[in-house]
């Protein structure tokens, strides 16, 4: 056992120790970002394996560092560790840019609420008025009270002409008690936010000269329903274009945590919930899998349709982002576009079944019914 620094030079001395003493296969724990500079200079010579650290959990109130390195190298040795995904660093340096790009886009969300939250503090009701308070007309109005305007007869006049509210509705509307305080918050939420848009947008081109390799993927995954630009960048930077690291598209989807868990004893199921997965993956999956139901005559929305009556909303749309998965996976294997199976295609797979079900209920109600195929 010895102990290295975390430096650069601490682990070029470990590289070099780990060779003199012959190991070929080198284990550790995903925790944070702390594994990332250790992975980076024992990749090249050394074959890695990255455990979740919820897989190999030691006895708990026997840890110590020691211990623990001790019981990975245990677990690795006889092959008991299943490794984590770590794709090639070109995909991890689209990744790093498209989450960086969310938790920005996030952050602009929360000031533009905390905008929401100063103009109701003045008693200004413009979210009532303007589906969008950061839109032309709402963003008028809103540099025209942090430059001290307070008439709402003058604010009115800088909305457009779009707004459905009558004139009236928009003069009551921006009515309020705005003091000195409520136009500075409102003027540095803005600043805020136009600091954040600037940055999206460095960063999304900085995103576009990256995406280059992986363009066709990309140009294939837009060809689902739901999925934009953003969306099919997001897909490529956390799964990678690869599927081979997948033995399966179930495997994925296991993976991305949009399947029920394995949670059985004594014979009972104990809990189907979805696992926490790859939440970077999964929330944007069920942001376009609300976006692809809205597609008439799709599978998608047939699909929907179909399991919400039965399992609910929520679990409905899971199983559209499952399927959005599914065939991201065909997809990016096989480097083709998406060919929707159309809303007809359940009904046509079970169609010995649904009409059994149907003639069944009309018996249910009273009825003789006898069946026969059409001419």
């Amino acid at each position: 056992m010895r102990t290295f620094d975390t430096t650069t030079t601490g682990l070029l001395g470990l590289s070099t120790w780990l060779e003199a003493e012959g190991c070929t296969h080198i284990a550790m724990e995903a925790t944070g970002v702390y594994w990332k500079p250790v992975w980076h200079i024992l990749e090249a010579k050394f074959e890695l394996v990255l455990a979740n650290a919820a897989h190999i959990k030691n006895m708990p109130g026997r840890k110590t560092d020691v211990s623990d390195a001790r019981w990975i190298a245990d677990l690795v040795a006889h092959g008991l560790i299943r490794g984590s995904f770590v794709p090639p660093t070109p995909i991890q340096d689209l990744r790093a840019l498209m989450r960086t790009r969310k938790q920005l886009v996030r952050e602009a969300a929360r000031n533009t609420q905390r905008i929401q939250k100063v103009l109701e503090d003045a008693n200004i009701k413009l979210t009532g008025v303007v589906s969008d308070i950061l839109g032309k007309s709402g963003r008028a109005v809103l540099d025209a009270l942090a430059a001290g305007e307070s008439d709402p007869e003058k604010l009115v006049e800088r909305t457009g002409s779009r707004l459905k509210a009558s004139r009236e509705v928009l003069v009551e509307s921006l009515r309020g008690s705005v003091r000195e305080h409520h136009r500075f918050l409102i003027k540095l939420h803005l600043d805020q936010i136009d600091a954040l848009n600037k940055a999206v947008r460095e960063l999304e081109a900085r995103v576009d000269a990256h995406v280059d390799p992986f363009r066709k993927n990309i140009e294939n995954l837009m060809t689902m329903p739901g999925l934009s630009e953003t969306a099919a960048c997001v897909i490529v930077s956390e799964i990678g274009h690869d599927m081979a690291r997948f033995p399966t598209a179930a495997h994925l989807v296991s993976w991305a945590g949009l399947c029920p868990r394995s949670d059985e004893s004594a014979g009972k199921r104990r809990s189907s919930r979805i696992r926490h997965g790859a939440p970077w993956l999964k929330t944007t999956l069920v942001q376009c899998a609300w976006a692809a139901i809205r597609k008439k005559d799709s599978y998608l929305r047939a699909q929907f349709h179909r399991l919400k009556s039965r399992v609910g909303v929520m679990k409905a749309i899971i199983a559209v982002a499952a399927s959005m998965l599914t065939a991201a996976f065909h997809m990016l294997n096989t480097g083709s576009d998406y060919k929707d199976l159309g809303a007809a295609h359940l009904d046509k797979r079970d169609h010995t079944k649904i009409a059994k079900r149907l003639v069944r209920r009309l018996e249910d109600l009273g009825l003789k019914v006898t069946v026969s195929p059409a001419a």
